[in-house]
Parts: C-alpha cells; sequence; structure tokens
C-alpha cells in the first residue's frame, strides 16, 4: 500500500458528527490549525449525528429561558414548557443507569449543556422546540411539554451536520471526506498523529500536536456486538452510520488507552422490522422508530405482553427496550392500537408509506396477519382490557397513573383496546450507539491504565466512556457530545 507525504496541523479531530465538529470548532476558535478526517463521503458524513432527530437534553428556566436561542414560533404564545433544572438532570441521569453514570461526568453535563448549546447557536447551529415529538396538544389549543426534553436542531440530524459544516468552513477548518483513520502514530511516549487510507485504498500519514478521537463507538461491527454485549446481539440492525466498527477503539486501546464506561449495554430502541432498507437509512433516519409504544401495549409472537409500556415517560424508557425485544423469540415484536389510540401516534413515525404495518378488524385477524399466535393475542388482550380502572383519566402529558392490573402491569396511560381497525406494527431491535469507550479525565484526555493521560490522545462523543450504562435519558448523547467536544477542543 503506497504512502503519500506528511502533512502537518495543530490538531487531528477523527470524526465528523457532532462531538467531532463542537471539538473542531473550541480548537479553531483558539486559533489552531484543525484537519477533520470523516470516514464517510460528502454525501454520506456525519456519523451517528445525521441520522438523529436533532434532540438535545439541557437543563432551564422554562421558556422564557429559551428564547434567545431558540427558532420563532406562533406557536409559542400559547405554549407550556415547564423548567427543567440541573438537579432534576442529575437525578435522571443517576435513575436511568440506576446509579452507574460517573458523577463527575455527570455534573459537567447538566451545569454546561445549555451554554454549549448557547455556544454552537452563536456559531450559527439552529434550534427550535420539537413540537412534534416532545408536546401534546390540549383540548383548548395550547401545547404542553414533557419530559425534560424540548429543544432540538432546525431540519434534525441533517440540519445539524449541515450547520456544523457551515460552522467548520468559515473557521477555516479542513475536512478530508473518505479518510478511514486507521491507527495512531507515536513518538517517545506522545501521540503525534494518525494514518488513514483513503477511499482508493492510499495511506497517509498526517502529524498533530494533538489528536482528537471522535469517531464512536464499535455498534456496527457484528463481531464486536456479540463479544461485547452477548449472544444474540449480531441480530440487531445498525440505525445510524455503518463505520462506526471500533477502528479507533482499537488503535487507542493498543497504545494502553483504558476502557471506561460499561461496554456490556448500549442505547437501542423499537425499530421497524418490516420496512424496506431498515438500517443505516439516510432518507428516513430516526423516522423508523416506533416510539408511540406507551400509549398501546407490545407483544411477542406468543401474543404476550413482556413489560411494562407506561413505566415512565418515553424519553426514560425508550433508549433499553430495544434490549427487550431482542430477547424475545426470532427478536421481533408487536406494537399494538386500536382506532381509538391511532390518531395520537407519531405522524413522523407512523404515516409514513412502505412502513411495517398490519390491520385487520378484529383482534384474531389482527394475530393471524401478523404471525402472532391468535388465541394468546386474544387472552392478552381480555385480560388487559378488564383489568383497567375506567374511573382514572388518562392524560398523555403528565404519569397518570392509569393502570392496568396484569402482570407484566402497565403503570400509566392503560387504553383498553377495543376499537377496530386494529393496528399492529412489528418492531425489531435497533441499535443506536454503545456505551463503552475509553477512560478520560474531564477534558477528555485519554487515560491509561494507571490513570495518567497518554501525551497527545483526547476522545469525547461515544468514544468516551462513563456517563450511561443500560439507559440513558434522550437527548443526553448530543448534549454530551458537544459539551465534552468543546473541552477537548478548549485543550488539544
Amino acid at each position: 500500500m503506497p504512502e503519500t507525504s506528511t502533512d502537518t496541523y495543530d490538531v487531528i479531530v477523527v470524526g465528523g458528527g457532532n462531538a467531532g465538529f463542537s471539538a473542531a470548532h473550541a480548537a479553531a476558535e483558539r486559533g489552531r490549525r484543525v484537519l477533520l478526517l470523516e470516514r464517510g463521503t460528502s454525501e454520506t458524513a456525519g456519523g451517528n449525528s445525521f441520522y438523529t432527530a436533532g434532540a438535545t437534553r439541557i437543563p432551564h428556566g422554562g421558556l422564557d429561558d429559551l428564547h434567545s436561542f431558540i427558532e420563532p414560533d406562533d406557536r409559542h404564545d400559547v405554549t407550556e414548557v415547564p423548567p427543567y433544572s440541573s438537579e432534576e438532570y442529575m437525578a435522571d441521569l443517576v435513575k436511568v443507569t440506576a446509579g452507574r453514570t460517573d458523577v463527575a461526568m455527570a455534573d459537567v453535563l447538566v451545569h454546561e449543556a445549555q451554554d454549549a448549546v448557547r455556544w454552537l447557536q452563536g456559531l450559527g447551529l439552529r434550534y427550535r422546540l420539537m413540537y412534534e415529538r416532545q408536546a401534546y396538544q390540549r383540548a383548548d389549543g395550547s401545547y404542553l411539554f414533557w419530559g425534560g426534553l424540548h429543544i432540538g436542531n432546525v431540519g434534525g440530524g441533517e440540519g445539524l451536520i449541515a450547520d456544523h459544516t457551515i460552522v467548520a468552513n468559515r473557521l477555516g477548518e479542513e475536512i478530508r471526506y473518505g479518510a478511514r483513520a486507521r491507527s495512531l502514530i507515536v513518538e517517545n511516549g506522545r501521540v503525534v498523529g494518525v494514518r488513514y487510507t483513503d477511499s482508493d485504498q492510499i495511506e497517509h500519514q498526517v502529524r498533530a500536536e494533538s489528536v482528537v478521537l471522535a469517531a464512536g463507538g464499535f455498534e456496527s461491527n457484528a463481531s464486536w456486538r456479540r463479544e461485547h454485549l452477548g449472544e444474540g446481539w449480531e441480530n440487531a440492525k445498525v440505525r445510524g452510520t455503518p463505520y462506526n466498527v471500533g477502528d479507533m477503539l482499537a488503535a487507542a486501546l493498543e497504545l494502553g488507552a483504558a476502557k471506561g464506561g460499561d461496554w456490556t449495554t448500549c442505547h437501542s430502541v423499537q425499530w421497524d422490522a418490516e420496512a424496506e432498507h431498515n438500517e443505516s437509512n439516510r432518507e428516513l433516519t430516526n423516522r423508523l422508530t416506533r416510539q408511540s409504544y406507551p400509549l398501546g401495549i407490545i407483544v411477542n409472537r406468543s401474543g404476550e405482553r413482556f413489560l411494562d409500556e407506561g413505566a415512565d415517560f418515553r424519553n426514560y424508557t425508550y433508549a433499553k427496550y430495544g434490549r427487550e425485544i431482542l430477547r424475545q423469540p426470532g427478536s421481533i415484536a408487536w406494537q399494538l392500537f386500536d382506532a381509538t389510540l391511532r390518531p395520537s401516534l407519531r405522524t413522523e413515525e407512523y404515516d409514513m408509506p412502505g412502513i411495517g404495518v398490519h390491520i385487520a378488524d378484529s383482534v384474531e385477524d389482527l394475530a393471524a396477519s401478523a404471525g402472532i399466535d391468535p388465541d394468546g393475542l386474544s387472552r392478552t388482550v381480555k385480560a388487559f382490557n378488564a383489568s383497567i380502572d375506567p374511573d382514572t383519566l388518562l392524560d398523555p402529558t403528565v404519569k397518570d397513573g392509569r393502570r392496568a392490573d396484569v402482570e407484566p402491569p402497565k403503570s400509566n396511560w392503560a387504553s383498553p383496546l377495543e376499537t377496530p381497525p386494529f393496528y399492529a406494527y412489528p418492531v425489531t431491535c435497533g441499535i443506536t450507539f454503545t456505551f463503552g469507550g475509553v477512560r478520560g479525565d474531564l477534558d477528555g484526555r485519554v487515560l491509561d491504565g494507571e490513570g495518567r493521560p497518554i501525551a497527545g490522545l483526547f476522545a469525547c462523543g461515544e468514544m468516551l466512556g462513563g456517563l450511561f450504562s443500560g439507559n440513558y435519558p434522550g437527548g443526553s448523547g448530543l448534549a454530551a457530545g458537544m459539551v465534552f467536544g468543546r473541552r477537548a477542543g478548549c485543550v488539544a
């Protein structure tokens, strides 16, 4: 493999997603000469960030606190956005990770997330209230936001990456597309550069005082998923970029970097099991998720429920329920709704042409169409319907306590399935990103097994382990990418 001559920069960032761009912008603002290496072409760039809805979790004091950095909208005058404090943010991180979040990292995230959004908005990124995903319209025409997650990027993940790219060009950052980073260059114990191959498989060397790794986790590597997450994970569908195969994780570990965070769990969701092209789909991106499940029930092939669909707001359960689907026979399940519930489902996810759906006028016919055991489903639906207390009012904007007293229970938002037609949406496990990465300090310096920084090497985004384990609060991944990306770029 021929090797080209070496170029020299101040900072090399590996990975062109939200975290990598945040690191690059922060370094460029300091006057550093920055090179960003992106494995995707200009048409396939953006890492996992491109595939997101752009939702970003920040603490704030309510709508008045958000006005200065979100896009105007006529609906703001009839909108209620409850305040979401840093203390609530921290409590949510601790709760959903069962206390396994790195408290020092979490403290940085919850206290710097809003400032990071303000910084990026000042550079040119655009944010808005996410009405279609995080609010319900009330009977009087007003809107109420819920679940602590309220803002997102204009244009979703696609808009996020487009805005980042414009900022990078204005700040003078050089972006090389089609560059697959393969290994790190080390001299006298210090990381001084990166070896990468271009789209013609020609190897290049680039050198710098600092290297920031922002190349994601290993969710696109089936053998690594099986090794670290367990048997069956090789069957999960990759929601996002196909390029996160662990190349730079392997390179860092080879140098002696310590593992950080939880390598045994990941972010995984309920994902359309029957739609064509249901992996790394850049046209539909996040819209192949199925996230209105708290309103209905979820059953397996036997027609049995196996989790509490209403345990909490979707923002606190969706990232772990993909794992529960994977454990079911055939790694498939079905979300069920009736005609009364159907109008409340998210339009952007349930109303697209070509999605997987079965519709029938009876529960038994629905089961036959979908491939569910008819007798089992009939028993489940009858027991579920009979167990709901009709005197408790349904209110999807709060945890309403409208419970189905069956096993497993449905703790909130239980509605009987009794009005035809009935709908069954097949879902499987869609993997988003892995929670394990390298260990770093609070500025992203990569640490070795003794806790000492590896000179010249930094990490951010999904490569920096420690914040998440088992689950995560929705929108905290993009927030963490910008917070710790900015920190790394300020010192690299």
